[in-house]
């Protein structure tokens, strides 16, 4: 009786659309009630849709340098906030203040920071003589500013986590290390990182499904008739475009539900995987 309710709502929010989009991804459904079953045909379209195709290639691309580049900066941070310096309290504040903004709001301000005629990125670039891309105008440049955008929003939640992973780790090691005469990088590979394993493993699972979503940082930063639209699509937002824009929801179900078994694919691999460097 005392989990009922959270399983009613569990069930509301998401079990019941899981179900609900499943269902749809197997008509040719445009909302209110208007669809006729066709089975699996928009899965076959889907192999045929070179969109999906760029989507995957480009929202894998974000996922695995976000994840790598988030949980290196991540380590490091945590590593240095957990030793004795001043304003370790201002310091993490600092880094963890992207987390709580408004996702829209950071990206409008990162949208003007590299706009290429009067962004402060190019101008800074201007003051030292050399000449700032069109970051949002060409594919590569584009790339590089979502990833950098979603690297900035990722850091502070995983490096928050990393920190009390790391303080749960006992000083005993470290004392007895030093009396054997080991260094700081010593320290590091041989008891920091190993013993910080399992909470670095969970970090890695959640930026890795974070990062396959991307969506919010793409739409508010790139304007839908930016020519390198096709390029720097993200799986989500391609969802969005067949679902709400093309008024397609069962292909776009189908999209989604697509993502989701690679989701729970890429997680199955990597829970098989953590047995070879996770030590509990």
């Amino acid at each position: 009786l005392f989990v009922l309710p959270i399983l009613i709502c569990f069930f509301a929010f998401n079990t019941f659309p899981l179900i609900n989009a499943v269902v749809y991804s197997l008509t040719d459904s445009r909302g209110f009630g208007d669809f006729n079953w066709v089975g699996f045909q928009n899965y076959f379209d889907m192999f045929k849709d070179s969109r999906i195709l760029n989507s995957y290639l480009f929202t894998f691309k974000f996922a695995i340098t976000a994840t790598i580049v988030v949980n290196v900066i991540s380590i490091c941070l945590a590593v240095l906030l957990n030793s004795k310096i001043k304003g370790k309290t201002i310091y993490r504040t600092l880094f963890f203040l992207p987390v709580v903004s408004a996702p829209a709001a950071v990206a409008m301000v990162w949208r003007w920071m590299f706009n290429s005629k009067y962004g402060l990125i190019n101008n800074v670039l201007s003051t030292i003589g050399l000449k700032g891309p069109e970051w949002l105008l060409q594919p590569n440049s584009a790339m590089i500013a979502i990833v950098i955008v979603g690297i900035w929003s990722m850091i502070g939640y995983n490096m928050i986590i990393l920190l009390a992973g790391l303080q749960e780790i006992s000083p005993t090691y470290y004392e007895a290390a030093e009396i054997d005469g080991a260094g700081p990088v010593t320290k590091f590979f041989s008891i920091t990182l190993p013993l910080v394993t399992p909470t670095l493993f969970f970090v890695v699972i959640t930026t890795l499904i974070g990062a396959l979503q991307v969506f919010d940082v793409i739409y508010m930063m790139i304007d839908r008739k930016n020519e390198v639209i096709p390029r720097v699509q993200s799986t989500v937002m391609l969802f969005f475009t067949y679902s709400f824009e093309r008024n397609m929801k069962g292909y776009g179900s189908a999209i989604i539900i697509l993502l989701f078994l690679v989701i729970l694919v890429v997680t199955f691999i990597q829970l098989k995987l953590q047995k070879k460097w996770v030590h509990y």
